[in-house]
Formats: structure tokens, C-alpha cells, sequence
């Protein structure tokens, strides 16, 4: 016997029915759980919903974020209704769901076309991509070592924080160097004639 465990994309394709269970699912994912079907070729057999714990500075890190005028958004594979639910719990209110791990990459190119530079923080393999494709990929060290290579800045923790002060040096740092280079062209207009 065939057993299928996936998403609704999976049910619809397989061409098993679960709208009877659709209040069931709705419920689980507007907890902020991403549920899981389990069928054979004929029926839906059960329900198993999976729920990420919001880290407890993800809220700080986005607040943090949003003072500095740097707009906040998230890309996840997991289905609007999930999504939308952890990003309310985090404060994000630009939410790309349901983005295959090979589609991340397509997005960060897509939102580099509108001209703004992008940071991209992510920790796992389905991450990679992305990581890569952005101005600045973020990957956190207790993240996975595709992902840790990907990236051009490597946390060294797991505190969400770290982004706000690996973003404020890299501003100072920007600034000392254009005052570097600034007095070092005047010294040398005025002092080399």
C-alpha cells in the first residue's frame, strides 16, 4: 500500500481529498504550526502538525531593525496561514510563504531588482542559495556548514541581536574608511604640488 505525508500540494497531486479535515487544519496552522497530511490513495488518515518556537529575541532583533529604517521581511516554505502567524508574533509585516528552498534565490534576485539592498540571514541547507545570492549573507554559527559558507558573515551565536551589531559596525566602519580615504586625497591634493 502507498502512503503519501506531505503537504496539500502533495494531497491535491495525488488527487486525495482532506477538506473534510480543513477546519482541523486551519486551526493548527493558524496556531502558527505547519501541518503535515498522512494519507493512502484513497483517504486522508491523520493530521501532524510540527510548530518552530520563535526565538526570544527574534521580536527585539525586527523592533531593533524597524528603528534603524531597515525593512524587514520573511521567506518561508510554510503555507500563508503559518507564516503570517509567526511573522505577527515577530512583528514582520512583509511575508513571502509557501517559497520552494530553490525559489528563495529567485526572490532575493527579484527583490535586488528593486534596487535595495538585501541581507539574508538563514542557518540550513535550504538556505544556501539564498545566502549567496544576497548583498550580505548572514548565517547564524549554529547553523548548518553549507549555510555557514554561503555566507559572507557568520554569527558566532544564536542571539538574533548580533544582526542589529554586526549592522551598526559595518556602518561605522564604512564611515571611517570614507574619512580615511577623504583626508588622504586632501593631504595628498594639497601637500604632493
Amino acid at each position: 500500500q502507498k502512503i503519501f505525508f506531505g503537504n496539500r500540494a502533495l494531497m491535491d497531486k495525488q488527487n486525495v481529498s482532506y477538506h473534510a479535515d480543513e477546519k482541523t487544519i486551519s486551526i493548527l496552522e493558524k496556531q502558527g504550526k505547519t501541518v503535515m497530511l498522512l494519507a493512502n490513495q484513497k483517504q486522508l488518515l491523520g493530521v501532524i502538525a510540527v510548530a518552530d518556537t520563535l526565538k526570544p529575541d527574534a521580536k527585539e532583533m525586527v523592533a531593533a531593525l524597524g528603528r534603524m529604517n531597515v525593512s524587514v521581511s520573511m521567506i518561508t516554505g510554510d503555507n500563508a496561514r503559518t507564516a503570517n502567524t509567526i511573522a505577527e508574533q515577530a512583528g514582520i509585516t512583509n511575508v513571502l510563504a509557501g517559497v520552494l528552498p530553490d525559489q528563495k534565490a529567485e526572490k532575493i534576485k527579484e527583490l535586488k531588482q528593486k534596487n535595495q539592498t538585501i541581507a539574508f540571514i538563514g542557518d540550513g541547507i535550504n538556505d544556501a542559495p539564498a545566502l549567496a545570492s544576497a548583498d550580505v549573507g548572514i548565517a547564524m554559527g549554529t547553523g548548518t556548514d553549507v549555510a555557514i559558507e554561503s555566507a559572507g558573515i557568520t554569527l558566532l551565536n544564536k542571539d538574533l541581536r548580533s544582526v542589529v551589531s554586526a549592522i551598526k559596525l559595518s556602518k561605522s566602519t564604512l564611515s571611517i574608511i570614507k574619512q580615511n580615504l577623504f583626508w588622504a586625497f586632501g593631504y595628498n591634493v594639497i601637500l604632493i604640488p
